[in-house]
């Protein structure tokens, strides 16, 4: 337990020894489940609970925190697992606490914790509960990143409860960035945190920034990692949250990636690429061979690009694997209706070029009605299609 004023308590549970978060994030930093007690004169409230795993230590640190208190209400500034897997369990320990989040949580969080007579009370945007001299109010902020996510201002205090938003998973036992050891290492679970979790929600990024814009933050206590002040990390976590969701004004991206067992495909790769620029001589127009290159940097390209093309390739009648593990990477959340074409160099048989096909069209990718591909090794001839091909590709864009 830390005190962070003198009303705000941290009673979060440091896990410094996780390695990847939700299947697919790697933590190389380990991460924190974030909790903060805030007692007013009249009543007392917790703000987010823990994961299930860590329930019995963070007992202890909630004990702690709270003292001869009594908590009134548990703020759920959204229902994500990691946040309320110890929620059942707390409302045994205090069966008069009142739940208080947003209508999408309230639905969520019976069914995480199976108890259909939850205590809730749901709260709108711009609502407010009193603790007495304190004032929770709070702030929708939908897909931030969970359709159910809001923000708690506490007023008095000028302090920023900012669910995942401006969190990294990062894990240090001062919780505060005023103490952080490894500055470096934190900006890069920072940045790769922000990729990963509000990557895909730029608009609402910019939404939550614009409605925070006005407040005078003293702090800002996120769910995970450090909590950040004006003057050290505070602005320019925020910055990069600004620039990182600003529409992007720079050449139309269009990358090729392939894979290729005797460089049949790369062949086809080149000359499409050429093509492309043809049209766009001042479009960003690159042929990656998959396997040479890490899945992350190429995810993000996808994600990133105006338009993409698959080299396919064949083996045993199915898409290699570094094809699938680099389709596991896209946004499905943003990539309904990005453009998307298929070439490439078959032996036997091609069937790698429908199976993928069917997995762009099942995510709303916008695919081209053509798909370049020949048995074995390009010809002269071939190749000047391949480069028509890129040409008639880019001028459907």
């Amino acid at each position: 337990m830390k005190q962070l004023s003198h009303s705000v308590f941290y009673n979060g549970i440091l896990n410094p020894a996780m390695r990847v978060f939700d299947v697919i994030m790697r933590t190389e930093y380990g991460t924190s489940y974030n909790s903060y007690v805030v007692k007013g004169s009249e009543k007392t409230a917790i703000i987010e609970a823990a994961h299930l795993r860590f329930a019995e230590s963070y007992k202890e640190e909630l004990e702690e925190a709270l003292g001869e208190e009594k908590p009134s209400y548990l703020i759920l500034n959204h229902t994500e697992p990691d946040h309320t897997g110890a929620v059942a369990k707390l409302a045994d320990w205090f069966p008069e606490i009142t739940v208080v989040c947003s209508q999408a949580a309230s639905i969520y969080i019976k069914n995480i914790t199976n108890m259909p007579d939850l205590n809730i009370r749901v709260v709108r945007d711009g609502d407010t509960i009193s603790l007495g001299d304190k004032t929770l109010r709070f702030i929708n902020a939908p897909f931030l990143h969970w359709p159910d996510s809001m923000f708690t201002w506490l007023e008095e205090e000028r302090f920023l409860f900012s669910c995942d938003f401006l969190g990294a998973h990062y894990c240090e036992p001062g919780v505060m960035d005023t103490k952080i050891a490894y500055p470096d290492a934190y900006w890069d679970a920072m940045k790769y945190y922000y990729a990963c979790i509000f990557g895909p929600f730029g608009p609402y990024v910019k939404n939550g920034l614009e409605k925070i814009s006005g407040l005078d933050i003293a702090m800002v206590c996120p769910s995970h990692g450090p909590a950040l002040t004006p003057g050290v990390q505070l602005e320019r976590v925020i910055d990069y949250y600004k620039r990182q969701s600003a529409p992007k004004q720079s050449p139309m991206l269009i990358p090729l990636f392939y894979c290729t067992a005797y460089g049949n495909t790369k062949k086809i790769a080149e000359a499409v690429a050429e093509g492309i620029r043809n049209v766009f001589p001042k479009a960003s127009v690159a042929a990656y061979n998959i396997i040479e290159h890490g899945m992350e940097e190429l995810g993000r390209l996808l994600n990133a690009s105006d338009a993409f093309l698959i080299g396919a390739l064949t083996i045993n009648r199915d898409a290699v694997p570094p094809i699938w593990q680099l389709l596991s990477h896209i946004d499905a959340v943003n990539i309904a209706k990005r453009p998307a074409a298929l070439f490439g160099s078959f032996g036997w048989s091609g069937e790698a070029f429908p199976h993928v096909a069917g997995r762009l069209a099942s995510l709303k990718c916008k695919v081209f009605d053509k798909q370049f591909k020949l048995n074995f090794v390009p010809s002269e001839k071939d190749l000047e299609n391949a480069a028509a091909f890129g040409e008639e590709f880019a001028r459907s864009l």
